[in-house]
């Protein structure tokens, strides 16, 4: 197969990359590099049958034509992390909708199947957990940038959906719940790299809001895992998923676990919300993921656990600034 993985120089696109060039595949990246890196694809561009292309997926006749010479299309470019969406909200908004507009009526004129992520950002701040892929969603005022992210997935999910029903073009949406592990940026708020570097530097550990709030963190490995899966599973076409793992911890325990692991004696220091983005800014309190589906139909299960993800972050961290 040839696949063309938009957003393939970032955290889940790079490793993506690898796993289907490992398998025998053909792989186009495409990437502004506006977020992704080329160091993540060291491995792949070791490979002939791998392409890079640096372009935007804004860029509708760069797209067109990469989907047109591809097989399927794993459309992974969007906007990352809620620190560069509250601070980039207009231009978040505009990549995660146009984009996906653009890579799905790519697919549709050539008939490719299109895989999409979306994320646990759609269910807002539902307080009914594990969340299923029926879940309402609830979310606050559109003012806040958080709400419109989570409204722009949203709105790829219905162009998805809507594509699928009235034009039979082969969509799976994937909604990832936390994902972390080696090649993970701490540059746009993602929280399990920044505290592993903070403590790795001697600096506080900085905990936003009062740090009861939980998450849970599933490994890039099993969520590539999960993609593969859902591509070549004809009984995914149409449908959504969860992918994540639901081994709950809250940020202050994740907190003390990585001073406990790097040996640290970094304080942790907690920073109001407000501090850290923006005024009205709200969080969810809880979010757990409810994997049943996608487990009956393809037998994924996530095989990794938070330990094996901090200590590959810890090490990852721990190469990088050898001095520390």
């Amino acid at each position: 197969m040839h696949y063309l993985i938009t957003g393939g120089a970032g955290f889940i696109g790079s490793h993506l990359t690898d796993s289907l060039l490992d398998a025998g595949n053909q792989v186009t990246a495409l990437d502004d590099l506006s977020t992704g890196r080329l160091t993540n694809l060291e491995r792949a561009f070791e490979q002939e049958r791998f392409e890079f292309v640096e372009d935007s997926v804004l860029d509708e006749r760069t797209v067109d034509t990469l989907v047109r010479d591809c097989d399927a299309v794993v459309h992974l470019a969007a906007a990352v992390g809620v620190k560069l969406v509250v601070e980039q909200p207009l231009r978040s908004m505009i990549l995660n909708i146009r984009g996906t507009e653009n890579a799905l009526a790519a697919a549709y004129r050539y008939d490719k199947t299109i895989l999409l992520a979306s994320t646990s950002e759609v269910y807002g701040k539902s307080p009914h957990m594990p969340l299923a892929e029926t879940a309402d969603r609830l979310l606050g005022p559109p003012t806040v940038a958080r709400w419109g992210y989570s409204t722009s997935k949203a709105v790829d999910e219905v162009l998805a959906a809507a594509y699928h029903r009235d034009h039979g073009l082969r969509t799976i949406v994937v909604r990832p719940f936390n994902t972390a592990g080696p090649r993970q940026s701490p540059a746009y708020g993602m929280v399990i790299p920044r505290l592993v570097r903070q403590a790795i530097a001697g600096e506080p550990l900085t905990v936003f809001g009062d740090g009861t709030q939980t998450r849970c963190f599933c490994h890039v490995g099993d969520v590539v895992d999960a993609l593969v899966r859902l591509l070549r599973e004809p009984r995914a076409i149409g449908e959504v998923f969860n992918v994540g793992l639901d081994e709950e911890i809250s940020i202050r325990e994740l907190a003390e676990k990585v001073r406990k692991r790097t040996g640290s004696t970094s304080p942790v220091e907690l920073i109001p919300y407000e501090r850290a983005y923006e005024a009205g800014f709200e969080d969810m309190a809880r979010r757990v993921p409810d994997t049943r589906k996608i487990a009956a139909l393809t037998g994924w299960q996530p095989r990794r656990t938070l330990d094996e993800i901090l200590k590959e972050a810890i090490a990852e961290a721990e190469a990088e600034h050898p001095e520390h």
